[in-house]
């Protein structure tokens, strides 16, 4: 039992390291935006269109990471993945030109939607596998990787205020980290039980008439598939929008004083994390479509509550339910989408992005026309549709994350 501990914690830390280099790698250059902005001579259009790039080509690559991850599988797509996803670090730095930098944009968002996939179906096996639950945590350390490069960058920028500099020290470390994590990546990819294929999640075909051939197209999503985005998108669109509206909620409706106003992402991104590294217990306890159901509803009546209610105190008790609720939808999403099959988990990681990418906007939207608070209150619904969406998806059953022995070979 020991060794299969050992191999399990082994995997389990390469698989964060995934987890940590892409929200490192991200939070690097979105960290340097004002540099880049003054280098490249950018108006704030451009500076969002930029930004719109990125998301634009993660949302695109759903037909891609789907083929890759049937040809290379998981393992050889995330190092691949993230070779590249330093070396457009180096591409970015040295831009030239407004157009230049929108390419390498464009082709960093492809790059982290194929490493997004890659590393969720790493953690998604690695609980079939090993019959533990994890990937709650392993999301944890996504913020953890963002926190470092925050840190990276203020110390880069007492020594040199260099985008280079800061970008190739950035891009080395990404690199070191890549080269000592990826021996402890797994080998294969989890696989949809035997007799359900990724077209037909409710197991009532026997048999793929045509498997070899259905390894190299794409499917159709099911029905299944079909919620499980949704779910997602919903999922995202509450985390985005909290990310990109709290703050100013807090500021122009809640009136509260400047140095309070960003509490409000802070309380979402602490309760967030504390939640994710706890969360894989209660999944063990309680079940992924019950903590997805419950955390839906937790979410969206804490906010509206709060909402009603009005003032600093009971904004921000609602905003730390928004990051309580929330937290495990994701993780749990992607396990399940990872069991139909990898066309099943890009499409729902696309959507995902997605919904990431048109969330904030969406608010921004319904604010225009009516008020922030209307604004929120989309936000409020959109958690309890996480709740609808989940009742409509097969959860796997508490047994499939009881431990189990595994052979040396694995």
């Amino acid at each position: 039992m020991s060794g299969a501990t050992d191999q399990f914690r082994r995997s389990q830390l390469a698989i964060a390291a995934l987890f940590c280099f892409l929200g490192f790698q991200y939070a690097t250059w979105a960290s340097r935006l004002p540099a880049i902005k003054t280098r490249l001579d950018l108006t704030e259009a451009e500076l969002g269109l930029l930004l719109m790039a990125c998301g634009a080509g993660a949302a695109a690559s759903f037909p891609l990471v789907a083929i890759l991850m049937k040809r290379m599988g998981s393992r050889r797509l995330a190092v691949l993945s993230a070779v590249v996803l330093s070396l457009l670090l180096l591409a970015l730095s040295a831009a030239p030109s407004y157009p230049v930098a929108l390419v390498v944009i464009c082709c960093d968002g492809i790059a982290v939607g194929s490493l997004n996939v890659a590393m969720n179906a790493q953690g998604a096996a690695l609980e079939v596998i090993y019959r533990r639950t994890a990937m709650a945590r392993l999301h944890a350390t996504f913020s953890a990787g963002s926190l470092f490069a925050a840190l990276l960058a203020s110390g880069v920028n007492l020594l040199t205020t260099d985008v280079t500099v800061h970008f190739g020290v950035a891009a080395a470390l990404l690199l070191l980290l890549v080269g000592l994590t990826r021996s402890g990546l797994l080998t294969e990819d989890q696989q949809p039980p035997a007799g359900i294929s990724a077209e037909d999640p409710a197991g009532t075909r026997t048999e793929d008439p045509a498997p070899e051939k259905s390894r190299r197209r794409l499917s159709m999503p099911s029905r299944v598939t079909i919620w499980m985005g949704l779910a997602m998108v919903f999922g995202t669109v509450t985390e985005g929008a909290m990310n990109d509206w709290s703050a100013l909620y807090m500021k122009d409706v809640v009136d509260a004083a400047a140095e309070l106003a960003p509490m409000g992402i802070a309380v979402v991104s602490v309760m967030m994390v504390l939640a994710r590294v706890f969360a894989d217990g209660w999944r063990s306890r309680w079940g992924d479509g019950r903590i997805v159901r419950v955390g839906g509803v937790v979410a969206g009546t804490g906010l509206a509550l709060a909402l009603l209610a009005g003032g600093v105190v009971p904004t921000l008790i609602g905003f730390a339910c928004v990051g309580l609720g929330v937290a495990a939808v994701t993780p749990c999403i992607y396990v399940v989408a990872a069991a139909q099959g990898t066309d099943a988990l890009a499409l729902v990681a696309a959507m995902g992005t997605t919904g990431l990418l048109a969330g904030p906007a969406l608010i921004g939207f319904i604010a225009s026309a009516g008020s922030l608070v209307w604004g929120m209150g989309a936000v409020a619904a959109s958690a309890i549709l996480v709740s609808l969406c989940a009742t409509r998806i097969r959860w796997p059953g508490l047994a499939e994350s009881e431990p189990r022995v595994l052979s040396p070979e694995i």
